[in-house]
Formats: structure tokens, C-alpha cells, sequence
């Protein structure tokens, strides 16, 4: 790895963890006697760079899943839990011994993990489609909002194929046909070719940004995982570059 890309990794860490203190939760509640309302949420609009902002409880655990208490896993959950080697949270390993398919084979992170790589997302919006742009490896999702199906026959793939309507100021997303070489999180919770992820997504206010996350798996969960995160806009923030092909050495930044 090269110095250039050590010192870029190391910077975006540091931004992500100073905007982490910010508590998204906070924000929604203004002091009127120091400071003025935040600008109204502006209907069907997503737009803008974001960043997560986990509330003071997340942060105990947003760097490696979604809730502070595990999901009620099915037998086969467990066992493939038990297996997986994380690199994240309470049951880390050194990046040596890691099975972390994102980290040991720069495999794409997939839908919902994508959102705990601690790097902001870019959300551009058309007539037919909401494109979200993760400045992690260059990912790309689709959401389709032209009131298209997903396809009868679906070739299954890391991030699965999303449509979207809008139910009020939120957008509700649908997405189905994952394949099975991704983690539902960093922390090792599998999912089949059955996962099943809604979520619903709206501005809290101008600035905040609230994604509500379902995760359906009859396979590897005995009931819906459901989990709340939150981001602030960062409208100062441009996108950079981070290949994940550039990371041949990460075990250079374990201590």
C-alpha cells in the first residue's frame, strides 16, 4: 500500500470519526433560545453527500453492526456466525487471520453493509431512478422508482436489485436477489439467497437523514432483523477516490 493511499485511508477515518460525535437524534430537537429551526425536509428529496451520524448509543457498536443486541439467528445462522472470523467488533481478529470476505478478497460489502464502511454515500436523484454513489470502492446502487417489478428471473448479485416508491416524503425500497458471498454486517451474521431488505428512507429535517432497515432471511434469521441508522448532510464534501484493489496491505495499519 502506498504511503499516498495510508495517509488518505487514515484522514477519511478521522473525518468519519470526528462526525460520528455529532448525534443525529439531537438534531432533531433545536434549542429555540440559541439556535434557529432546522429548514424544513423537502418532499421527495434525497440529494446531497452523507455521512453517517450514529446517536450516542450507537457508537458503541456502529462500527461493526447494527444493533446493540444480536439478531435471533436459526441454527444454521449460528453455525455460519460461529465460523466467520471478523476483523470489527468484539470478536476481532488481526487482519491476518480474518475471513472477512471485504477485506480478504475485496469483495463488494453488498446491501445493508455497505452503510457501516465508514465512508460517505453521494444520493442523486432522476425521474426514474435514485442512485446512490459510495465513495467506498467506487459502488454504485440502483433504486428504480418508474414503477417497474423486479424481473421474474433475477441473476443474483452483491448488492441485489432495488425498486422504490414513495409513501409520503419517504422513500420505500425493496430489494431481492442476493447472492451469498457477502455478510449482513462487519461483525459475521450470514444471510441466504433469501434475504429479503426493505427499507425507508426520508429527511428527518434539511440536514438529517433517517434510513429504516428490515432484513428478512427465514434462512439464517428466526425473525426480521430491524435497525435504524442515521446521516448528516455534508454539503462541502465531495466524493473522493478509494479502491479497494489499492488495499494489498492491510495489515499494515494493525498496531
Amino acid at each position: 500500500m502506498s504511503n499516498r493511499f495510508g495517509e488518505s485511508f487514515l484522514a477519511a477515518v478521522a473525518m468519519v470519526v470526528l462526525s460520528f460525535g455529532l448525534n443525529a437524534q439531537a438534531k432533531k430537537m433545536s434549542n429555540a433560545s440559541n439556535t434557529a429551526a432546522p429548514e424544513a425536509a423537502s418532499a421527495h428529496d434525497l440529494t446531497g453527500v452523507w455521512n453517517m451520524n450514529p446517536t450516542h448509543a450507537q457508537r458503541k457498536f456502529i462500527n461493526s453492526t447494527y444493533t446493540a443486541q444480536p439478531p435471533d439467528m436459526t441454527a444454521w445462522g449460528q453455525k455460519k456466525y460461529d465460523e466467520a472470523k471478523p476483523s470489527n467488533g468484539p470478536r476481532s481478529n488481526p487482519l491476518s487471520v480474518t475471513n472477512d470476505p471485504v477485506l480478504r478478497l475485496c469483495l463488494p460489502p453488498g446491501t445493508p453493509r455497505i452503510y457501516l464502511q465508514p465512508f460517505p454515500m453521494q444520493i442523486v436523484q432522476t425521474p426514474k431512478e435514485v442512485i446512490m454513489l459510495f465513495e467506498y470502492d467506487h459502488t454504485v446502487r440502483h433504486i428504480y422508482i418508474d414503477g417497474r417489478p423486479h424481473p421474474p428471473e433475477l441473476t443474483p448479485t452483491y448488492g441485489g436489485d432495488s425498486i422504490g416508491k414513495w409513501e409520503g416524503n419517504t422513500l420505500v425500497v425493496d430489494t431481492i436477489g442476493f447472492n451469498t458471498k457477502t455478510w449482513l454486517d462487519r461483525d459475521g451474521h450470514m444471510h441466504s439467497d433469501k434475504l429479503h431488505v426493505i427499507e425507508r428512507i426520508h429527511r428527518v429535517d434539511h440536514n438529517n437523514l433517517e434510513d429504516d432497515i428490515t432484513m428478512i432471511d427465514p434462512v439464517a434469521l428466526v425473525k426480521p432483523w430491524k435497525a435504524d441508522l442515521y446521516f448528516e448532510l455534508k454539503p462541502t464534501w465531495h466524493l473522493m477516490e478509494l479502491a479497494c484493489t489499492d488495499n494489498v496491505a492491510f495489515e499494515h495499519f494493525e498496531h
